[in-house]
């Protein structure tokens, strides 16, 4: 039996095939096929599109985010190593006071005049002024200018050293605290052995007595600021009541002028009524019957 195919076009414009035995109209669902739009195995929108599309828009998404992680990495570690940068300006750029050179410029004069390390105040000829005892308040000073120091080591050395175990500080900002504590250890061990030069045993309470020195100069220091404060509290409040009381009598003097003024006003007005009323009566007054409406002649 001989097979036909019959062309058909569709609405859209696609072509379908189907084939025929025997001249029969029925179409067989198994050979026939269609070409165009309606083929059905791709989505009409993807037809034609390139893969490597895809891929390079998967690579610009990625790169965007890396590129954002990135900066905001750079950023963190900018901010950081600023702020450490600060700290090492800041906590541990320390400085010995000047009481340390004033100490050695004493000592300078008192050995020109023949003290002696080690000479006992009695040998020196002790006095308010004698040699011993102007090295030994000269050190004194400068033991109590140090005890700032020596208090700000003391309190970041536990901090430093838990931040440089847990690699949470910079190299430089380590650098800065191990030379501001080494500078410090050294000025202690110094006032010590001065200490001894001056007076044998001293070393072990020079210390101690410039911590007690120091307190007491910070609460005598604490209560001359809270006087100070007091003082000028009590200043105000009486400027205060002054101004108070001043311009309670500014307020009184202007009530009293403005009184003043109302009241030569009042008097000014009556004067004037007086004298409108005067001069009426001397020009001979209101004529009798002005105000009468005469009778109405009839015509």
């Amino acid at each position: 039996m001989s097979t036909t195919e019959e062309a058909t076009v569709n609405p859209d414009g696609s072509t379908t095939f189907s084939s025929e035995e025997g001249g029969d109209a029925g179409a067989s669902g198994d050979d026939s096929y269609t070409t165009g739009d309606e083929s059905g195995d791709v989505p009409q929108g993807m037809k034609g599109t390139d893969p490597a599309i895809f891929l390079f828009l998967g690579f610009l998404f990625v790169a965007g985010i890396w590129f954002f992680l990135y900066h905001r990495k750079q950023k963190s570690q900018a901010e950081s190593e600023s702020f450490f940068s600060e700290l090492d300006g800041e906590k541990f750029n320390l400085k010995l006071p000047a009481a340390v050179e004033e100490y050695y410029e004493v000592k300078a004069k008192v050995e020109e005049s023949g003290w002696e390390p080690g000479q006992a105040a009695e040998k020196s000829g002790e006095s308010a002024s004698g040699p011993h005892r102007l090295l030994a308040q000269a050190l004194m000073k400068r033991c109590i200018a140090d005890i700032p120091l020596v208090q700000h080591i003391q309190k970041e050395s536990a901090g430093m050293n838990k931040l440089y175990s847990h690699s949470m500080c910079s190299v430089n900002q380590w650098k800065a605290y191990q030379a501001a504590e080494a500078m410090v250890s050294a000025e202690v061990d110094e006032v010590r052995a001065e200490a001894d030069e001056i007076e044998p045993g001293w070393s072990q309470v020079v210390w101690r007595q410039a911590m007690q020195y120091h307190q007491m100069l910070k609460q005598r220091h604490e209560m001359e600021q809270k006087a100070m404060v007091a003082q000028a509290d009590k200043k105000k409040l009486e400027e205060d009541k002054v101004a108070a009381e001043k311009k309670k009598v500014d307020d009184e003097v202007a009530r009293v002028k403005a009184a003043e003024v109302a009241a030569q006003e009042l008097i000014k007005a009556e004067e004037r009524e007086k004298e409108s009323k005067k001069a009426f009566k001397e020009k001979g007054g209101m004529k009798k019957g002005f105000l009468q409406q005469g009778p109405v002649k009839k015509k």
